[in-house]
């Protein structure tokens, strides 16, 4: 058995989740040994203010040490963090950055370029607990997760309210009665980031989570074997839901989170009724609004609906989480810092900014976010939480299913196109 398919291995035995979120060109890692670089996506207030004091207390308790935040959009953070792994060059990486691991992280980690946390960070790891499994390889932690989430959809109360909507939809059905009322109330139902592909990937994700069981899943992380009809059926799920025309006007070309013409902006200044989107969603929109309060008391949250037939656990979730981690060739104050990230007086913070799911189990009680605190519940209660699929397939098998997937909301492609171009891409990995 590969690395790589090992780490996949170790990822579905446990809580399988991992990375999505929100996020200037930067400096890299591999430099002074009294310099650390850190990369994260937290690019509007308050995470963005919040991670700069956090970077000067480490420095106050520290001296001598001098952290270079780097904070960038998500989009832009991803492709600086490929970019930096694909050279293979230490000098490229940031000293801490943000590692979405599965099959990316196994990567990483064959090419020696991610450090070994186990032994340095063995208290962070026992106060986390099983959540880390997502982040190991031969049983070994690369990566220190500090926030573990969930994907569904954040709505506007009052929006709903308008259009006569009393309940959340639990069913597919109901999903489309939801979408039709809004219409009927000259409200756009739903926004979402075309443009950059896994918002609206994230749809097929959850069909299949919906119609696969927990089995099909887990045998295809291990096997990359796309063969079962379920995956088919989750696409055609996604062309009934495309059909409805339930998105935003030019969903093809919005953005993900930068801005309010964004999906997250969308959201956030009430031109839209709710969004498919993680946890990450409440601290997004307080970055966008102007009074920093993003929706505010009207934010909404309700889980992807189930579909009648499938053979997925209706109580299952799909989500990810973030977690930092440590390059091979970072200063040896690096590993300090992370676990520093990971203590309970910066996961507090973390928390009452609105800004995530903390893991650390001392600061859940410090979410102020209403909603944000019911999906620790529903995270908690899921019987198995199901990780992003390009992050669970890694990026050659997630990436050519994303783009499958988009054309199938361009109407230029189908569900069996879908599991075609994934097991195809699949079968060069093998």
């Amino acid at each position: 058995m590969s690395r790589k398919t090992q780490a996949l291995a170790a990822l579905c035995a446990g809580l399988m989740i991992a990375a999505t979120g929100c996020g200037g060109s930067g400096d890299s890692g591999g430099g002074d040994d009294n310099t650390i670089v850190w990369w994260h996506n937290s690019n509007n207030d308050p995470g963005m203010g919040y991670y700069e004091q956090v970077a000067k207390d480490f420095e106050k308790a520290n001296p001598g040490v001098d952290v270079k935040v780097q904070a960038f959009a998500h989009e832009d953070m991803l492709t600086k963090l490929d970019a930096a792994f694909q050279s293979g060059d230490p000098e490229q990486i940031p000293d801490v950055y943000m590692e979405r691991g599965g099959g990316e992280l196994a990567d990483h980690v064959e090419a020696g370029l991610t450090k070994d946390l186990s032994e340095d960070a063995a208290e962070e790891i026992d106060m986390i607990g099983g959540s880390t499994a997502g982040w190991q390889v031969d049983g070994k932690t690369y990566a220190l997760p500090f926030s573990i989430g969930i994907v569904g959809f954040w709505y506007n109360k009052d929006l709903f309210e308008k259009a006569g909507i009393t309940e959340t939809p639990e069913t597919m059905d109901d999903f489309y009665d939801t979408v039709e009322k809004l219409k009927a109330a000259n409200i756009q139902p739903v926004s979402v980031g075309g443009k950059d592909a896994w918002p609206a990937a994230h749809y097929y994700y959850w069909t299949a989570v919906r119609e696969c069981s927990q089995d099909v899943l887990d045998s295809a992380v291990k096997s990359l074997d796309f063969s079962d009809p379920c995956f088919e059926k989750a696409g055609e799920d996604v062309e009934d839901i495309v059909a409805k025309k339930p998105f935003n006007k030019g969903f093809l070309s919005t953005g993900a989170q930068e801005g309010p013409t964004s999906a997250s902006g969308l959201l956030a200044t009430e031109k839209v009724a709710m969004e498919l989107a993680g946890h990450w969603e409440p601290g997004v929109m307080q970055g966008i609004t102007e009074d920093k309060k993003g929706l505010g008391e009207k934010t909404g949250w309700f889980p992807f609906p189930t579909i009648e037939g499938g053979q997925g656990d209706p109580g299952a979730q799909m989500g990810g989480g973030d977690a930092w981690a440590v390059s091979e060739g970072a200063p040896e104050k690096s590993v300090d810092f992370a676990k520093y990230l990971l203590s309970t007086d910066v996961q507090k913070g973390f928390a009452e900014n609105g800004m995530g799911l903390p893991t650390n189990p001392d600061a859940i009680e410090s979410l102020t976010d209403p909603a944000l605190a019911s999906l620790i519940r529903v995270r908690d209660s899921a019987p198995y939480v199901q990780l992003y699929f390009d992050t669970a397939f890694g990026q050659s098998v997630g990436g050519a299913m994303n783009d499958a997937i988009i054309n199938v909301f361009a109407g230029k492609g189908s569900a069996a196109d879908i599991v075609k171009a994934t097991q195809a891409a699949a079968d060069k990995e093998k």
